[in-house]
Parts: C-alpha cells; sequence; structure tokens
C-alpha cells in the first residue's frame, strides 16, 4: 500500500477515534472537506508538508504523530 492511501487510512481511523466527520475535521483543519475526500480515497492525492501540519493541527496531535500512525500501517493491508 503506498503512503498516500495509508494517510487516507489513517485519516478514517483517527477521524472515528475523535468521532469526526469530514466536514469536522476540514473545518477543525481549515482546508476544504474536498480535500479530506480524496485524501481519504482510493486514488488519493498526494499532501503537501502544509496539508500534513493542517490535519495534524485539526486533531490537534504532531506531524510527527501523524506520520508515525501511517509508518504504523501494515504495507499488506
Amino acid at each position: 500500500m503506498g503512503i498516500n492511501r495509508k494517510l487516507g487510512k489513517v485519516l478514517k481511523e483517527l477521524r472515528a477515534k475523535f468521532g469526526l466527520t469530514q466536514d469536522q475535521l476540514a473545518e477543525l483543519s481549515k482546508i476544504d472537506y474536498k480535500h479530506i475526500q480524496k485524501l481519504e480515497g482510493k486514488t488519493p492525492s498526494s499532501p503537501t508538508l502544509n496539508t500534513l501540519e493542517k490535519i495534524a493541527k485539526g486533531f490537534d496531535i504532531s506531524v510527527s504523530d501523524l506520520i508515525k500512525a501511517i509508518e504504523k500501517i501494515d504495507d499488506d493491508i
């Protein structure tokens, strides 16, 4: 699984953990909800560092923690 797909999986998992919809995460992250949809979709785009920073802020976690969560996703999934 590519890094972009892993990010999408992590975003879905974190949203579930925090009880957030895509719209709510987008609002907290100050990015368009369509961008969240694309990142979580079947053919996600590559996020910029700025986007990762905004998403991490939306979850109130560090970018480092977000990246660690992405790295933990099993490649066989």
